[in-house]
């Protein structure tokens, strides 16, 4: 879907930010939900090679790319934070939709909001899964590289789960664990296809769920100081 599409959101994200003064706040919370109602009709990010997405036949390969797209721009607090990431546009694209507007954008409200995207790609994963199980088309040699794919996921979905309590409880070993644990079960599905010397009907959700997972790993390890009262282990 192209930019054209958006005249009457261009006109409602015309607000500029300040996050000097509290009054900020309300319009920093405006500009987000917008932005992520865009987002949202500007792609099916799921069907799209994370590598490749784009907009109008642009390739949004960096945060100005993205910014330049978006009738409002990105948050500044967003923009600064996903930018130390691996993979600066998926982070945008990916936490935006899953931010309190009414929280600070800050570290942690951001690997939040990473963990809920990150279980809602997963979420869409098994979704597909038991949708191509469940097809008559599909090849019968491939239907079990996909329960395999199908334990992957639920493995991250408990994974994911273990981190929310990590963050409730100060635990960053725990925290960088079971982040850790993700990175490896982001590649199990694509291994196992690999394996079976198949193609991965599987290959573009699993590369931008791994890069959600990266990206979540690099946020709460470098950025989200919530230990500060204390480093549990």
């Amino acid at each position: 879907m192209g930019i054209h599409h958006f005249t009457l959101t261009l006109i409602s994200l015309s607000c500029l930010f300040s996050f000097s003064a509290s009054a900020s706040t309300n319009a920093a919370s405006s500009l987000l939900g917008a932005t992520a109602l865009v987002l949202e009709e500007m792609f099916n990010v799921k069907s799209q090679s994370p590598s490749s997405l784009s907009s109008d036949g642009v390739t949004l390969g960096s945060i100005d790319d993205l910014s330049s797209v978006l009738p409002s721009g990105i948050d500044p607090a967003l923009r600064q934070i996903c930018g130390i990431t691996d993979h600066p546009v998926e982070c945008v694209v990916a936490t935006v939709t899953f931010l309190d507007e009414k929280a600070p954008i800050e570290p942690l409200s951001v690997l939040k909001a990473g963990i809920q995207a990150m279980d809602n790609q997963t979420r869409d994963a098994l979704a597909e899964v038991t949708k191509l199980s469940l097809d008559p088309t599909t090849p019968k040699d491939v239907v079990p590289v996909l329960e395999k794919c199908r334990e992957v996921y639920n493995a991250i979905l408990i994974s994911d789960q273990k981190s929310y309590e990590a963050i409730d409880d100060r635990n960053l070993v725990r925290l960088s664990t079971e982040l850790g644990a993700n990175v490896e079960n982001a590649l199990g599905c694509d291994d196992a296809f690999r394996e079976a010397k198949v193609e991965s009907p599987m290959k573009a959700m699993d590369a931008l769920l791994g890069k959600i997972i990266n990206n979540s790993l690099s946020i709460g390890f470098d950025m989200a100081h919530f230990w500060k009262d204390g480093l549990k282990g």
